[in-house]
């Protein structure tokens, strides 16, 4: 049969030539057959669709009746609108524009997620919705069975300006059975992606707060601002969370904010932690972080962090491709049982500047000043002493290829640095050093390609470095170079020291070799050791001025990386009677249905850095999927030298298209005068279908409601 087009309805009806105003700019219709009755009725049937602004209409049959201006619809019918409304009904009486009208036993599809099945829908012209003896929900709804969870209200109005859902006299029901009623209720629709309202609540029980629940409610405050109200209700504590965010025209800031009570402390606590960041004229970025708490055990004891230094700091700095600029000040605080803050130190100040520069003899050189500042307010020498430091230095570095593809590296250093230092009587009150420095690292790459079976690329490279340092000057308090280690990255550096304060001295060789596969599937296996050998011991290195340890440990680093989010990478340092000093360990794999990682690490006592037990500790983070519904999660750390535990965690998901639950439960095992052990368990429930963001899960095969 073919199906006749008609453009507004009438438009190639002889018998509605004399058309109304009001008539004007009606749908377009497509149907099987047309005709006009004689009471001038147009009549559209079989596969009968209107199109009108964006808007499509699907139903059996159409009338359009010229004296009341109305289209009478005969179903089944299917609306689509432009704003992704989806309507469903047995009969309608629409407007021609199929804005407004009247639709019986009809349902409401939202975003392809919430669906409101009403016995009457109607439609008004400004963007009103009302649905007269609702239910609402997100879930399947298989044959007669009730769904998962419905809300059914009298009465329901969407607001499609303000992608709104507001309902009247609703009540909550699971599988049916009604657990809880509201006079009047409003929730955002699935469009919507930022409005004021109660968020999704969590039920909490710790061994420090009881048991409680955490309500947050979201007030929006304009387009870029906005603040999240958290009151904590618990048997043993009250606290009340405020977070607000505002983003700018050339930054953004977020401020967290806690005031309690609880059982575990006399009087109020707080804590405040805040962060923004800006970008200022001629490419200067501003930072600035804030975080301060009332005591030590705050943030433990309200699951905030494991942090047990807190560091507030305002920082600009510049980046650009000859260089970069940075100012900095820093305020410590220690959370440690055994450490005072006042002899952190608490304040610190830095500021740097470099630049780089192309020579005419070639290579790149880089000048360097820098000066930083202490300030401690605690009491004897090291816990009371200030230092000022102000420093220049220039680098120079150049790389060529000489011979059979030998690859040489050379560098230069010299700087001078003046140090102001107080409230020491055992220092000096000024004392200046001059500092220089030199080095050659020769790289010899070879290289080899397998047969085409294997496709894959063997890469061989012996390295050599020599290089010198002298020190001439005072010996300077050494302030940020207290924690040294030698690894494979920095064996053959120039400098191999983390701070400006310690210079290592004399003449150094370094001795490695890498060796590298790389096969056509992307997998690459890589091997590289080496060891530093030293013409002198410096004290301020090692505890003790034994000959041997002009020779470093061996160090040896392997990696694995298969290609498929799966790697393994060892790291270990040993002396000749393979005793090990040091040995980390890292696995990652990232799979579809689970992702690991783990973490194992070794440190022997070393008194020169700072710590005379052995260090021996691992962790683990893993996450395992059962489908698309269920999860497991698990994370641990344990201190194998102190064979205790340090943290445990453990949670279960489960979701389907239209709820989310997560159950968690954790153990920390921090023990201290002001910390006690504590578990804690978690429970928050999403209903999906109000507010945007929310990730769908497809629907099972079978029927599940």
């Amino acid at each position: 049969m073919i199906r006749r087009l008609i453009t507004a309805l009438v438009g190639l009806a002889p018998a509605f030539a004399p058309l109304p105003a009001a008539a004007q700019g009606l749908a377009q219709l497509v149907a099987d057959s047309v005709t006009v009755t004689a009471d001038e009725t147009l009549v559209a049937r079989g596969n009968v669709e209107a199109f009108y602004d964006g808007t499509r209409l699907s139903a059996a049959a159409i009338a359009y009746d010229r004296a009341a201006d109305r289209l009478n619809v005969t179903g089944p019918i299917l609306i689509t609108t432009p704003e992704g409304e989806v309507f469903t009904a047995r009969a309608a009486e629409l407007s021609p524009q199929l804005e407004a009208g009247l639709l019986r036993g009809a349902r409401l599809v939202l975003d392809r997620q919430l669906q409101l099945a009403a016995h009457r829908i109607d439609r008004t012209g400004d963007g009103i919705t009302a649905l007269t003896r609702t239910a609402a929900t997100s879930c399947r709804v298989c044959g007669g069975g009730p769904p998962l969870w419905e809300i059914r209200a009298a009465r329901v109005v969407h607001d499609e300006e303000a992608r709104q859902l507001y309902f009247d006299d609703a009540s909550f029901h699971i599988r049916g059975v009604p657990v809880m009623w509201l006079p009047r209720m409003r929730l955002p629709d699935p469009t919507l992606e930022r409005a004021s309202g109660l968020l999704v609540p969590q039920l909490f029980s710790s061994d420090t707060l009881g048991f409680g629940v955490q309500l947050p409610y979201f007030v929006r405050l304009g387009g870029r601002r906005d603040l999240t109200v958290t009151p904590w209700i618990a048997t043993g504590a009250r606290n009340l969370e405020l977070r607000y965010r505002q983003a700018f025209r050339n930054g953004w800031t977020e401020i967290e904010t806690h005031l309690s009570e609880d059982d575990n402390r006399a009087g109020p606590r707080y804590a405040l932690l805040a962060e923004g960041a800006f970008a200022l004229p001629r490419d200067i970025r501003l930072e600035f972080d804030i975080e301060a708490v009332s005591d030590d055990a705050f943030l433990l004891d309200y699951d905030l962090s494991d942090q047990d230094r807190l560091d507030s700091s305002l920082r600009a700095y510049r980046f650009r491709d000859d260089g970069y600029a940075l100012a900095e000040i820093t305020y410590f605080e220690s959370l440690r049982e055994a450490e005072a803050s006042a002899s952190l130190p608490p304040l610190v100040a830095r500021l740097e500047r470099e630049k780089v520069l192309t020579p005419g003899i070639g290579g790149r050189l880089t000048l360097r000043a820098d000066a930083d500042a202490l300030w401690r307010d605690g009491t004897g020498a090291e816990a009371s002493r200030d230092v000022a430091r102000i420093g220049l230095s220039a680098d120079w570095h150049g790389a060529g290829l000489v011979g059979p593809g030998l690859l040489v590296d050379t560098a230069l250093r010299v700087g001078a640095d003046g140090y102001a230092v107080s409230d020491d009587p055992a220092q000096d009150t000024a004392q200046t050093r001059l500092s220089q420095a030199a080095g050659v690292t020769l790289r010899w790459p070879l290289l080899r390609r397998e047969g085409p079976a294997s496709g894959a690329t063997q890469i061989v490279e012996p390295v050599a470095s020599l290089a010198y340092a002298g020190v001439q000057g005072d010996t300077v308090p050494n302030e940020d170079s207290k924690l040294i280690e030698f690894d494979a990255t920095t064996l053959h550096a120039l400098d191999r020291l983390p701070g400006e304060d310690l210079v290592e001295e004399g003449l150094s060789a370094g001795l490695g070799l890498r060796w590298s596969r790389i096969d056509s599937a992307g997998r690459t296996l890589s091997l590289q050791g080496g060891r530093l050998f030293r013409d002198r011991v410096q004290p301020e290195l090692f505890d003790n001025s034994d000959l041997s340890q002009r020779r470093s440990d061996w160090l040896v680093s392997s990696s694995l990386d298969f290609g498929t989010g799966a790697g393994v990478e060892l790291t270990a340092s040993f002396d000749d009677a393979l005793d090990i000093s040091g040995a980390e360990a890292r696995v990652a794999l990232e799979q579809a249905q689970f992702d690991l990682s783990a973490a194992y690490l070794w440190l022997e006592p070393d008194v020169a850095e700072g710590f005379d037990e052995r260090i021996t500790e691992t962790a683990l983070d893993t996450t395992l999927r059962f489908g698309p519904r269920w999860s497991l999660s698990a994370q641990a750390r344990y201190d194998i030298a102190a064979e205790a535990p340090v943290r445990a965690e453990f949670g279960v998901g489960w979701r389907n298209e239209c709820v989310t639950v997560d159950l968690s439960a954790s153990r920390r095992y921090t023990d201290t005068q002001d910390v006690d052990p504590s578990t804690s368990f978690g429970l928050s429930v999403n209903l999906s279908g109000f507010s945007a963001g929310r990730p769908a899960v497809a629907a099972a095969g079978r029927c599940e409601g």
